[in-house]
C-alpha cells in the first residue's frame, strides 16, 4: 500500500486493532483484513489479496484546480474520501436531501433566529439535511492534501474538509461552495468533486467553480454579487475589522464573511486576513469545533467498532 502511494498515517488509521500475529495465521482473519482496509481505503480487496492495490473511485471522481497531480494520487484522494463519505452516511440515518437553492437555505437559516449565516449554523444545517461534514485529520497521501470535496452515494451527500484554519469564516465558505456544488447538480454521475485549492483565493474559470461561488456568496450575503464598497481611503486591518463589525450584522453578514467579501472583491487577501485577527476574540483550529460537532450528530451505534473507531481517528478524536 504504501508503494502506491498510501501514507503511513492512512494505513495505520485502517489497520484494525483486533489484527495480531496470531489473526495473520489464519486464512478468515486475513480475507477479514482485506476487506476492512478496502471498506475505508476505497481499494480493491480483490486485488489485496494479489498484493496489489487498486483504488474502487479512480475514474469517477471530478477535480478542480489541478497542479500536477498523476492518476494514482488523484485516484487515491477520491477513492479515500468516498470511502470515508459511506461509512459517514451509515452513521446519519436515511434522510436523503439535495440541498435547496442559495437563498432557501438562507432564509431558513434565518427564519430559525440566526442573525446570520455562520459556520455553526451552516454546520447545524448540513446534519440537520442529513450531509454529514467532518474536518479529516488524516488524508491518504504524504505529501498532497485537499482543500475539500464533496461526496454523493445513492443521492445522499457528504462533505469532507481538509484545510486547517484558525478563523471560522473561511471554512465558511468552502463549505457552502461545497454545497453549491450539490444543490447545483455538479456531481452529475460522478462520485465525487474534489477542490483541491482553496475556492476562495483560486481565480476561478470553471463554469462549475464560479456558480459554486456565486451560491455560497448568495448563501452567506443574501447576494451572489455582493456590492461591497468603502468611503474610507486608506485604511488597515484594524478599521476594516471595525467596519465590518458594525455592518456586518446590519446587513445579516457575519463580520468574518464581509471581511472574506472585501478581499474576494479587491483581491487584498492580506488585509482581509490580518482583520480576521481583530474580528474574533482568539485563534482556535477550528477543525475541533466541525468535528466536535460531528461527534454529537453521527449515531455511532449503527456503526461496527472498526469503522467508528476508524472514523473517530480520521477525525482527530479519542477512541473509547
Amino acid at each position: 500500500m504504501k508503494d502506491a502511494g498510501l501514507s503511513d498515517q492512512a494505513i495505520d488509521a485502517a489497520w484494525p486493532t483486533w489484527w495480531s500475529e496470531e489473526a495473520d495465521g489464519s486464512a478468515s482473519a486475513r480475507a477479514e483484513l482485506r476487506f476492512a482496509l478496502a471498506r475505508k481505503l476505497g481499494v480493491s480487496p480483490k486485488a489485496l489479496s494479489n498484493d496489489r492495490v487498486e483504488f474502487v473511485w479512480h475514474d469517477t471522481a471530478r477535480f478542480k484546480h489541478l497542479s500536477g497531480e498523476g492518476a494514482v494520487q488523484k485516484a487515491a484522494l477520491a477513492s479515500f474520501g468516498v470511502a470515508v463519505a459511506h461509512l459517514l452516511l451509515q452513521g446519519v440515518g436515511e434522510a436523503a436531501i439535495r440541498p435547496p437553492s442559495a437563498e432557501e437555505l438562507r432564509d431558513a437559516i434565518r427564519d430559525g433566529g440566526a442573525p446570520f449565516v455562520d459556520l455553526t449554523s451552516l454546520l447545524a444545517t448540513c446534519w440537520a439535511l442529513g450531509i454529514p461534514v467532518i474536518h479529516l485529520r488524516v488524508f491518504p497521501l504524504a505529501t498532497k492534501a485537499m482543500h475539500a470535496m464533496v461526496v454523493e452515494a445513492n443521492g445522499r451527500f457528504a462533505v469532507l474538509l481538509g484545510k486547517d484554519a484558525q478563523y471560522p469564516a473561511p471554512v465558511a465558505f468552502t463549505l457552502a461552495h461545497e454545497l453549491g456544488h450539490a444543490s447545483l447538480g455538479h456531481l452529475n454521475g460522478a462520485s465525487a468533486i474534489v477542490d483541491l485549492d482553496d475556492p476562495i483565493e483560486s481565480e476561478q474559470e470553471d463554469d462549475d467553480e464560479k456558480a459554486a461561488d456565486r451560491y455560497a456568496l448568495a448563501l452567506l450575503t443574501g447576494s451572489p454579487e455582493p456590492d461591497i464598497r468603502t468611503n474610507i481611503g486608506k485604511f488597515g486591518a484594524r478599521q476594516l475589522a471595525a467596519a465590518v463589525q458594525e455592518e456586518g450584522p446590519k446587513r445579516g453578514i457575519e463580520p468574518g464573511t464581509l471581511a472574506l467579501c472585501y478581499a474576494y472583491r479587491t483581491e487584498n487577501w492580506a488585509r482581509a486576513m490580518a482583520a480576521l485577527r481583530h474580528i474574533y476574540s482568539e485563534k482556535k483550529p477550528v477543525w475541533r469545533e466541525v468535528n466536535g460537532f460531528a461527534e454529537d450528530q453521527i449515531d455511532w451505534s449503527a456503526l461496527s467498532d472498526d469503522s467508528a473507531e476508524f472514523l473517530r481517528t480520521i477525525m482527530g478524536m479519542p477512541n473509547g
